[in-house]
């Protein structure tokens, strides 16, 4: 699959790139890459032994044949393999090409280390969001490499007034599934939506791509929010003292039954993707291979229910619960304690820059405004986003799968219907690699410099990233304090104040 047959020395010409970390987001940037065409999968780095070999069988080795650079069961045994053949290269030995970039797809709390230790390597890293689930890591990040960071939007900033958008996420992700703790991971505002709090910013701050001006600043930040439902005083009276949907006497009844949404509404219907695969990987090879189709279907059916049937009492021990998704859990009865319903409102004062040469001030895009953003599980538009923006001259309102624009003067209304080449979050995981991999070969192959290939092709800069990151930071602490951020304030006492090597970093 991932052998197209084009020469040694065209494939050698294409961006190398490993991935780490073999689960649902590996496999996904894998696969785009592969689809593409643009660059070639070369290795993989991943310690559970069935997922490194199910990446590596699609989409690395070719007629079984394994290299030794094509495998790694942890992603410190590349760093140090990396350094070796660095080593033996410097001495005149023949080695083996290195790798051009990296895709980072591991847990939220891995980010860090790993980004640190690929740093002075000097390869393209993408990584997966969050970048990481701490400001103090978000900042080492920063410390450690300058460039690499993740945006696209077909929407000029011009003509926005007040911008408001709506974000809808699948609820078991924070009821039962891995990012349910915030101990364990982070807030479900930085898990679930710190790319929408960017999207937000790029919008809204960042100037356009080609321009030198500063960014406008946001002046303050609020936000509420709690777990408002995933809890056991919610719990259906039916339901009793089940603790799983597979022995619970309510779970016909139940609009959140694990059944119903893993089973009845995805694998029945033949899909073995996300979200079937995020519960168990296996379940999609049982129905990939050839045989029997209705005994490949009864052992996926089975290996799905094994699985959410899974369960834990007052005797497991606490470290064992917490280490592991457990998706058959009644969404009441979880150890969950993340928001499952947030908003977050941004604030920017009228900050006008001097026209050049002359005293008078021009506002252009550096009014005065205001974004809300609404993070809610409770919603017909399950993981997906929607938005309306009032603008001074139009206003635009969209969902995943169309734009609408109204002009206030003529009157009219359009109606866009953006691309959608398929793959994972409405195309965006295919748009995202093939940028990426634009940029690494516009360094590599045509002499572009790393920061003009970002802008160009990513869209975004590093410095961006960790704005947007220290946003949702600063949210959640007006929510828990229940108070009005300060941003200047806020930036200056968290980031500069106590990160002086970074202080360089704008805000």
């Amino acid at each position: 699959m991932g052998d197209s047959g084009e020469s040694s020395n065209e494939r050698r010409s294409l961006p190398r790139l490993l991935i780490v970390g073999a689960g649902a987001r590996g496999n996904a940037y894998a696969r785009a890459v592969t689809r593409s065409g643009l660059g070639i999968i070369a290795s993989v780095a991943e310690p559970i032994s069935s997922k490194r070999t199910n990446l590596g069988g699609r989409y690395i080795w070719h007629a079984g044949k394994r290299q030794e650079d094509q495998e790694f069961d942890y992603w410190q045994d590349y760093v140090e393999y990396e350094k070796i053949r660095r080593r033996r290269e410097e001495a005149g030995e023949r080695v083996l090409p290195g790798f051009d970039g990296v895709f980072v797809c591991t847990l939220d709390e891995t980010h860090a280390a790993i980004i640190t230790a690929l740093a002075p390597l000097g390869l393209h890293i993408m990584s997966e969001k969050p970048l990481a689930t701490t400001l103090g890591d978000c900042i080492s990040i920063y410390r450690s490499l300058q460039g690499i960071g993740e945006q696209a939007s077909p929407l000029d900033g011009a003509m926005f007034g007040r911008f408001q958008s709506h974000k809808d996420r699948i609820l078991l992700t924070v009821a039962s599934g891995n990012w349910r703790k915030e101990s364990k991971t982070a807030p479900s505002l930085l898990t679930k939506s710190c790319h929408d709090i960017d999207f937000l910013l790029w919008l809204l701050c960042s100037p356009a791509p080609s321009s030198k001006e500063a960014p406008h600043l946001p002046s303050l930040v609020t936000s509420v929010g709690s777990l408002a439902y995933f809890k056991r005083s919610r719990k259906p009276a039916l339901a009793g003292d089940a603790t799983n949907c597979l022995s619970c006497p309510a779970e016909r009844e139940c609009m959140y039954s694990a059944k119903k949404i893993y089973h009845e509404r995805h694998l029945a219907r033949g899909n073995t993707g996300w979200p079937v695969n995020i519960v168990d990987p296996e379940i999609e090879e049982c129905l990939a291979g050839p045989g029997d189709k209705n005994q490949a279907g009864s052992a996926a059916n089975a290996k799905l229910m094994q699985r959410l049937a899974e369960d834990y009492s007052a005797e497991t021990r606490q470290s064992e619960i917490e280490k592991r998704p457990w998706f058959g859990r009644c969404v009441y009865e979880s150890d969950n304690d993340v928001c499952d319903d947030q908003i977050v409102t941004i604030e920017w004062d009228e900050d006008p820059l001097p026209l050049d040469g002359v005293a008078e001030c021009s506002l252009r895009n550096r009014g005065a405004k205001t974004a809300a953003f609404h993070m809610v599980a409770f919603t017909e538009k399950q993981c997906e986003r929607r938005g309306r923006i009032y603008g001074t001259k139009g206003e635009i309102e969209y969902d995943s799968k169309l734009i609408k624009t109204h002009d206030f003067t003529t009157g009219q209304t359009e109606f866009h219907h953006p691309d959608q080449p398929g793959g994972g979050h409405g195309g965006g995981d295919d748009g995202l690699a093939q940028q990426y991999i634009r940029a690494i070969d516009a360094v590599k192959n045509r002499g572009m410099s790393v920061e003009q290939a970002q802008r160009l092709y990513v869209g975004c800069s590093l410095d961006e990233v960790i704005r947007s990151h220290a946003m949702v930071f600063a949210a959640e602490e007006a929510r828990r304090e229940k108070k009005v951020v300060v941003w200047k304030d806020w930036w200056a006492a968290n980031v500069e104040g106590q990160f002086l090597k970074v202080s360089t970093l704008k805000v």
